[in-house]
């Protein structure tokens, strides 16, 4: 038949290419409608395939295919796939459908994962079977009994915009050698290439390509040949002024990067051939500025061109990618190229570029294609990047090298599904054995369990810190009849809740496994306490015994009859029928959630093993079978790893266990090193305890000549090119070149539980043992003191030394540390102590008042002690985080100052820094000085306190002698002052380059009054919860919540419980002005792990707290009104924030600003409740670490360097959504002002209505120019920011003022750039026969628009509003600088004798001019009423 599409088609779809190709238009405003057949009926055997040609991701779902026995020629086109009744068989997703229902959940390769360029078929054989087909695969029986005339379906569903038919034939007959071929092939190297030559036949002609062998794809070895080092690509020598060289010319660094943004551009060392990847790996940004890399190509040849200060500056044969745009020669020719915007690029990110034959232009982000960037590129051009703004350094991936190679697989691997990359057992070409497989647990497990026993234990390791995550399933399915059945053999008393056991169908090799199985919305029956759930719906109340009673030593089982009913046992007791209907082929289930910690399977082939005791060393292997060090036993126990480690590695258990954090979405970063050099003949030996099946590519093992202080951890072991040895898959690698291959063992095999050690002998060989054997001698010539390196790489997630002794400290270990988190060290025995609540506005306090952090700005970070010291108390803090764009640091000190006394938090009126407190007697060491008052008192005085950095520790007491000690790491640097009155308090000061401490001291017992038991909360960064609306999406390790369809059912809440007195804020990401209303939020007083959300938030009616609008709600009941601003008109980047106070009072904090009380009563626990509702699409949970001060995006104006913009206050980018910031534009448009007097920068026009200035936190007043004066911000009027050619810093000096004007006025103000006088006359133009110094026209100014904005300077004019033809009025002035000096500061001329503003009496709220240049116009005002 023809391999064509039937003429008639969903209403979306636009046909083309002789009917071949279809196209869903609009994909981005709809998902649906996008239905096409196949023009004829289908032959038997028939594969009838389409490619798919694009995707968006605006959606979720993707493509769905099927077959129907409806004619398209009659046929009503409903709205997708899954509506076709009357014979249609549908696969969506992984589930198969007949007539819209449900008959088959878990089936083949999920279509939703599929990428461009995938291939999917749909055939019905001759016995009457339908079979899917994806890439040249058969995914096997999908239906049977299908009739025999049927046409083939194509549902463009959600993601899948258009595809394309390629053949309908039947599939091509293979031997045993194809299949393995086609097998082989599978995983789609194509897709990511690094140099795209066209197929030539034999893999061999990549070697005798022009371009080298290169020309291999990403990840498959090319034999021989290879490209040589002076043909690599590298950058070219000559580079911008701010850049250095390093790596052999691979890695490029800006220097200064928080002094300067650009003249950071390099280029390679030579011409980029055709298909050629030029890509690089973004190894290191700052936060100080916006704008980031931007990489493109050029026609210069670097050792003729004059380098620029940024690359866009070049205005010929230059092509750029900048954000998400391009720009050719200096100017914009694509705005929107591509969904990604490289300024939001992270560290461990790629970017690539290829020239093709065509000459298309091509840019890659993380591997993936993002099309033609610009058509007819030259011949001859250099890649060219520019370390501009955010970016500081890169370095050039290589694929020859081993290592970049896989990292390259990897950052794909991240950027994908993260089912890509996972073995596919239905591709394995080795038949299984046809022998009863024993049941044991799957590998693929929960993030916070671990599978130990050759597969029959499961455990959580560290069941004290974690109580879900904790998912396990079975490595296969059950047989009909066939019991399934653990013992639970550990539990802790820390958690409610315990073990839950059940079935699903899904395959645990493609699960991306829930943080608990009644998350899971599909295919799964669980037993839970003594209740039965289905899909997460509780189905049974009252069932059997109560799990949550069961102790250690007890059994539960379940079992799944032939009749399809499900079972569970209670120690061998049958619990009676739980489910009906129950399909075959499900895996078993067992939660290990709360109090369950660790259960193995009971079978007959074999005895099980004794249960741990209290004095077990816990589940990890040893090695009885190891080798020896030659100095005994007792000698081994000291090794450890050092402290020293990689950005992403974790130390715990007393310095014996390393651990990869964010393994799912970080791969390298994670080296650890020995703590000592290993002696001749000295075993150090680790075993795998977790691994993931994200990546591809494990651990890293070897040994180093560099000692641990002097290595900059580079992203892995392999980049060092000196005195390094390393063991990476099967080769042996020196200074990260590959001296041998084929070595004795293959790293990347090895699997948790497996054993690896690394020998240096005394004949300076070095050998590597695999479960203690001997794989012999690697590399030879060892200097003598080496330490071992282990690289946490890939799939390794962590390790523990085997040669130490002692139980593992579960409680010591923070895998679920993230690199935004910070630790608590625990006190001192005794209470901890505090911080007070009163403290400077910058400041916000965390973990019970136990930690302090400075959120802006590099001042106002005042702290207290919760309480007076005692005699000989120590207050001591730790160094948690640093900024060293600031100078100064931490003062520490002792005050008579009581802080019960200050008012209410955040303390305005507080002293900017510690040496300016002087209100009441203060005794402060700041750098190394002390003073009392801000009198020096003496100098030099032990440590200076600039030196320290994170992790130093200081303290402060007051001792008998009445006389104030510092102490530095514990160290008592004597007295350094005198006369210290009694009763005084511990005071800090987060000044400068200190941000965050947190307190490591405590006070003595007796003195814990009310705070006894009271355990200080470790502040951790708050994730949002798995159970979530249905309509959620998580990512960015559950940071970042996004409302995918519709516009409810978009429910989620923290993970965490909101601790008293801890800020948890969040960022409004996007909003979609196709709906109205937008979010809500509040606290949640009950548990939310299992909670069924309702469609939104005001369906809650169980202790619930909801700020809705301006209003509060309490259990859907309104207790307040007028609250706050309005959250509909809340913009995106808008930061909200909750805090539940010590009293149990909620507030609301937007922008920081704390708005008051908003409920009272709060229970605790409580969880943070957010309702992405209506306009509100996307928020992330906030990160004060990357909170450091409102930085703009670094400019060039006239070669002036600007990091921070000058611009009056606020620097909040508008409202988007205001209706009245849009009505006053519209007015704007009427007055048919010319657009070139106005500023093309959107982000200085600023409404000041209530709603906006509100949700800026914006001041009545501001302080501007030299020397300072008082302005008001024009509240209420909305500003344009106008353009001028005079902005210059010497305008930063300039005082702010305001003129009311006419409206029939404006545009010969602006035509002249220049106010017109009192009497509104004329600009005083000379007359013939005139003097030419005719005195210049008084221009009357005020500094607060309350006075210029009067009707008698700003009279007001009617207008119809287009929109809503409303009428209105309106005034119009101007917001202007005004040199100092050149202006009279008088009384009102209007005899008016009530006070207009608060700020400025009436005798100085007239300002007169008759300077000819001395105002500059700024921005039109515009008020509307």
């Amino acid at each position: 038949m023809a391999a064509e599409l039937h003429s008639r088609s969903g209403k979306l779809i636009g046909l083309s290419n002789s009917n071949r190709t279809a196209q869903r238009n609009q994909p981005v405003q709809e998902f649906n409608h996008g239905l096409v057949l196949s023009r004829e009926p289908l032959r038997d055997r028939d594969v009838f395939t389409v490619r798919i040609d694009k995707k968006v991701n605006s959606w979720s779902g993707s493509i769905e295919i099927g077959v129907t026995a409806l004619d398209p020629a009659g046929l009503e086109f409903p709205s997708s796939a899954t509506g076709l009744k009357g014979g249609s068989w549908i696969v969506s997703g992984c589930s198969v459908l007949k007539d819209g229902r449900s008959v088959l959940e878990e089936y083949g390769r999920d279509l939703d994962q599929l990428g461009e360029g995938d291939h999917v078929g749909i055939q019905r054989n001759g016995k009457g079977e339908l079979h899917l087909w994806v890439n040249g695969q058969d995914c096997g029986t999908a239906a049977s009994g299908l009739p025999s005339r049927l046409w083939a379906v194509v549902d463009l569903y959600g993601k899948c915009t258009q595809v394309t038919v390629v053949s309908c034939e039947p599939p091509p007959e293979m031997d045993g050698e194809e299949d393995e071929e086609v097998s082989r092939a599978h995983s789609r190297p194509d897709k990511f290439p690094n140099n795209f030559e066209p197929d030539s036949g034999g893999g061999s002609s990549s070697n005798s390509s022009p371009a080298g062998s290169s020309g291999g794809v990403a990840g498959l070895g090319v034999a021989g040949g290879g490209m040589t080092t002076n043909d690599a690509l590298l950058f070219h020598e000559k580079c911008g002024t701010l850049i250095k060289l390093s790596n052999n010319n691979k890695t490029a660094e800006r220097r200064r990067p928080l002094d300067e943004f650009n003249n950071g551009v390099v280029m390679t060392n030579r011409p980029l051939r055709n298909n050629e990847m030029f890509e690089i790996h973004i190894d290191k940004l700052v936060d100080k500025w916006s704008g980031s890399i931007e990489i493109g190509v050029t026609t210069h040849n670097p050792n003729n061109l004059d380098y620029p200060a940024t690359m866009t500056n070049l205005r010929s044969g230059t092509i750029m990618m900048s954000g998400c745009g391009i720009l050719t020669n200096g100017k914009g020719t694509r705005r929107e190229y591509c969904e990604f915007s490289l300024d939001e690029l992270q560290e461990g990110d790629h970017i690539g570029l290829m020239r093709k034959v065509s000459g298309a232009l091509h840019f890659y982000i993380n591997g993936i294609d993002q099309g033609v960037a610009a058509n007819q590129t030259p011949g001859v051009v250099y890649g060219v990047v520019d370390l501009y703004g955010m970016a500081v350094k890169v370095t050039i991936i290589h694929n020859h090298n081993h290592s970049d190679r896989l990292r390259r697989n990897n950052a794909i691997m991240r950027a994908l599904s993260p089912d890509v990359g996972r073995p596919r057992p239905a591709l394995s070409l080795t038949p299984e054995p046809d022998v009863p497989e024993r049941l044991l647990f799957h590998l693929n497990c929960g993030q916070k369990a671990a599978i130990i026993s050759d597969g029959r234990t499961a455990l959580r390791p560290h069941a004290t810190d974690d109580f879900n995550h904790g998912v396990v399933l079975s490595n296969r399915p059950l047989h009909s009849n066939e019991v399934f059945q653990v013992r639970i053999d550990k539990m802790v008393d820390k958690w409610a809740g315990s073990i839950e056991i059940g079935v699903t169908t899904h395959n645990p090799a493609y699960l991306q496994l829930p943080s608990t199985m009644t998350n899971l919305r599909s295919g799964t029956w669980m037993m839970t306490g003594n209740g039965v759930m289905h899909n997460g719906t509780t189905i049974l109340d009252e069932y059997g015994h109560n799990l949550d009673r069961l102790k250690a030593g007890d059994t539960v089982g379940v079992v799944r009859k032939e009749d399809g009913s499900l079972h569970f046992f209670v120690n061998g007791v049958p619990q009676g029928p739980a489910a009906w209907n129950v399909p075959p082929s499900v895996y078993a289930v067992v939660d290990l959630y709360g109090q369950a910690a660790q259960a193995t399977i009971m079978d007959d082939m074999a005895d099980l093993p004794p249960l741990p005791d209290d004095s077990s060393e816990g589940p990890t292997a040893m090695s009885p079978g190891s080798p020896c060090s030659v100095s005994g036993a007792t000698a081994a126990n000291d090794l450890r790893f050092h402290q020293l480690h990689g950005t992403n590695a974790v130390i715990t258990n007393g310095g014996r266990t390393a651990l990869r954090q964010n393994c799912r979405s970080e791969f390298n970063d994670a080296i650890v090193i020995s703590n000592r050099c290993l002696r001749d003949g000295e075993l150090f030996e680790i075993v795998i305890q977790k691994m993931v099946d994200r990546w591809s590519g494990s651990i890293e093992a070897g040994v180093t000549a560099i000692r641990p202080e002097e290595l900059e951890f580079p992203n892995t072991m392999t980049d060092i090119d000196y005195d390094t040895w390393m063991l990476s898959g099967t080769a042996i690698m020196q200074d990260g070149n590959t001296m041998r291959n084929n070595y004795g063992c293959d790293l990347d095999s090895l699997t948790t539980g497996s054993r690896i050690g690394m020998m240096r002998k005394a004949t300076g060989d070095l050998h590597y043992f695999i479960n203690g054997l001997d794989q012999g001698v690697a590399c030879t010539g060892l200097p003598p003191e080496v330490y071992a390196v282990i690289d946490l790489y890939g799939q390794c997630v962590q390790v523990s030394i085997t040669s130490s002794s002692g139980p593992l400290d579960n409680s010591l270990c923070t895998s679920n540390i993230t690199e935004k988190s910070f630790p608590i060290h625990s006190p001192v025995a005794g209470v901890a102590h505090h911080l007070h609540s009163k403290h400077g506005k910058n400041v916000v306090l965390l973990g019970d008042g136990c930690q302090a952090l400075r959120v802006d700005g590099y001042a106002h970070g005042i702290v207290f002690s919760a309480k007076e010291l005692k005699t000989n108390e120590v207050f001591e803090v730790k160094i948690n985080k640093v900024d060293d764009r600031w100078s100064g640091s931490l003062h520490v000190g002792l005050t008579t100052l009581q802080p019960p006394d200050l008012p209410s938090c955040p303390l305005s009126g507080l002293s900017p820094s510690l040496t300016q407190l002087r209100s009441k007697v203060t005794w402060v060491l700041a750098g190394s000085e002390v003073r009392r008052n801000g009198v020096l008192q003496r100098q030099n005085y032990g440590c200076s306190l600039d030196r320290l950095t994170v992790g130093n520790r200081v303290g402060v007491k007051r001792c008998s002698d009445d006389t104030m000690h510092i102490l530095i790491d514990g160290e008592d640097m004597g007295p350094a002052a005198t006369a210290v009155a009694k009763n005084v308090y511990a005071v800090l000061d987060l000044y400068g380059k200190v941000t965050a401490v947190s307190i490591v001291s405590s006070t003595l017992v007796e003195d814990s009054e009310s705070c006894e038991n009271e355990p200080a909360l470790v502040p951790t960064v708050m994730t949002f919860l798995e159970n979530h609306g249905k309509n959620i999406q998580l990512s960015n390790q559950n940071l970042t919540a996004a409302r995918v369809s519709s516009y409810n059912q978009g429910l989620l809440v923290t993970a965490q419980a909101l601790p008293r007195q801890q800020l948890f804020q969040f960022q409004i990401d996007r909003l979609n002005s196709s709906w109205t209303s937008s979010l809500s939020l509040g606290v949640i007083g009950h548990s939310p792990d299992r909670l069924n959300f309702p469609s939104t938030a005001c369906c809650l009616k169980r202790s619930v707290w909801l700020l809705q609008r301006d209003s509060v709600f309490h259990n859907s009941l309104k207790i307040c009104e007028n609250y706050g601003p309005n959250l509909d008109t809340c913009p995106e980047g808008t930061i909200l924030g909750l805090l539940v106070d010590s009293s149990g009072c909620l507030h609301l904090f937007v922008n920081g600003m704390d708005q008051g009380i908003a409920a009272q009563d709060i229970p605790s626990p409580c969880y943070p409740l957010i309702d992405l509702y209506g306009q509100c699409e996307q928020v992330s949970a906030y990160d004060y670490m990357r909170c450091q001060g409102d930085m703009e995006k670094a400019d060039m104006v006239d070669g002036i360097k600007e990091s921070v913009c000058w611009t009056p206050p606020p620097e909040v980018n508008p409202n988007k959504t205001c209706e009245y910031q849009a009505l006053c534009s519209r007015f704007k448009e009427l007055l048919a002002l010319p657009d070139g007097y106005f500023n093309e920068d959107a982000k200085y026009n600023l409404c000041y209505c209530e709603s906006c200035h509100k949700l800026r936190g914006d001041e009545a007043y501001y302080k501007r120019g030299e020397p300072p004066r008082d302005y008001a911000l024009p509240f209420g009027w909305c500003r344009f920011a106008l353009r001028s050619s005079s902005f210059s810093n010497a305008f930063k000096k300039w005082h702010i003022a305001y003129h009311g004007t006419s409206v029939g006025s404006l545009r010969c103000i602006l035509d002249h750039n220049q106010l017109l006088s009192e009497d509104h006359g004329s600009y005083g133009e000379p007359e013939e026969n005139s003097a030419p110094e005719r005195e210049i026209p008084r221009v009357q100014l005020s500094p607060t628009m309350r006075y210029s904005g009067l009707e008698v300077f700003a009279p007001k004019v009617q207008f119809r509003d287009p929109r809503s033809l409303r009428c209105h009025q309106a005034q119009v002035g101007f917001q202007v600088c005004v040199r100092p000096g050149s202006y009279k500061v008088g009384p009102t001329s209007l005899g008016i004798s009530e006070p207009l503003d608060p700020r400025f009496s009436n005798a100085e709220i007239e300002w007169i001019t008759k300077e000819k240049g001395g105002t500059l116009l700024y921005g039109l005002l515009i008020r509307v009423e």
